[in-house]
């Protein structure tokens, strides 16, 4: 998404489900934009699959959440290849882990170990 895109992903998650008049009204008080402008947005967002708009109601078709953690997937596949330990590995070069977050990844894998069973 671009950030324009992603502007308008956020104020849909923020006030779905919103009619699409609604919205518009929202996008000029909020980004200044015009209401094809809007339009425009919503309807590439809504190729992405990440919106629709049925009978002038936006909702989203994928959660905050969802997209946050699709955009993690591709982030570490695009540099990393996919290999959760290479990031880890490289991020840890540059920055050093607090006791807390070394604490809070071990009861991670110690969960993860567990529903695995």
């Amino acid at each position: 998404m671009t950030e324009f895109e992603k502007k308008l992903a956020e104020l849909i998650w923020e006030h779905e489900p919103i009619g699409s008049g609604e919205l518009v009204k929202l996008c000029e008080a909020r980004f200044q934009w015009k209401k094809s402008t809007t339009y425009t947005m919503l309807k590439r967002i809504c190729s992405q699959g990440i919106c629709k708009n049925e009978n002038a109601c936006v909702t989203s078709l994928v959660s905050r959440e969802e997209y946050g953690r699709q955009q993690g997937e591709a982030f570490l596949q695009e540099h990393y290849g996919g290999s959760l330990p290479g990031f880890v590995a490289a991020f840890m070069d540059r920055h050093r882990l607090s006791r807390r977050q070394v604490e809070q990844i071990k009861e991670m894998i110690a969960n993860y170990e567990e529903d695995s069973l």
